[in-house]
């Protein structure tokens, strides 16, 4: 190696020392090969401060020890709770709920027809207005709304749900009456 090597160029040849040296500390392979590349950007963030002229494999390692002893240091102030314990104890619960009815809604969805499917899609899904609906499906409004309609109490039944209760995940409710599309349908 030359004065006249790139930093780059520098860095690159010290990369199977850097590792060894990684491995012998982190005594973990993965782990090793995630500190050398945080070393490298840290040296590379910072290649500015690098004297030209001075040993850059010493620079390099200060680096990669420094930036180990740090996680170590970090890692020690985490709480370990591998039992769960403390997890437990969270205000706020897991989503599994969430995840549990939307695939209890899935399989619902799954069995309804066709029809059925394509107008709570559009209308409850998509967001289309009735008529927007109607003419993509080629059917007259009124065929939507009672599609939809019907749709809904299938949908609620096959799940369970009493008259009026509501299905709301991620936001969305699956059986709320959407939103009036036009005059016609506000008046009505």
């Amino acid at each position: 190696m030359t004065a006249n090597d790139s930093p780059r160029d520098q860095i690159v040849q010290f990369l199977p020392q850097m590792r060894a040296f990684a491995i012998s500390l982190t005594r973990n392979v993965a782990a090793a090969d995630d500190l050398v590349q945080d070393t490298i950007v840290k040296a590379w963030t910072h290649i500015d401060k690098f004297t030209p002229g001075t040993n850059m494999q010493a620079w390099l390692f200060t680096i990669l020890r420094n930036t180990f002893y740090s996680s170590r240091r970090k890692v020690s102030r985490e709480v370990q709770d591998t039992d769960g314990i403390f997890a437990g104890q969270l205000s706020v619960g897991p989503d599994h709920d969430g995840k549990l009815a939307f695939a209890e809604f899935r399989r619902a969805f799954d069995q309804l027809s066709p029809e059925h499917r394509e107008v709570l899609i559009l209308v409850g899904a998509s967001g289309f207005t009735t008529e927007e609906a109607a003419q993509t499906l080629g059917i007259a409004p009124g065929t939507v709304k009672s599609r939809t309609s019907r749709a809904r109490k299938i949908l609620a039944g096959l799940m369970g749900l009493a008259e009026g209760e509501s299905a709301v995940m991620g936001g969305l409710d699956a059986f709320a009456p959407s939103a009036p599309s036009g005059p016609d349908e506000a008046a009505a």
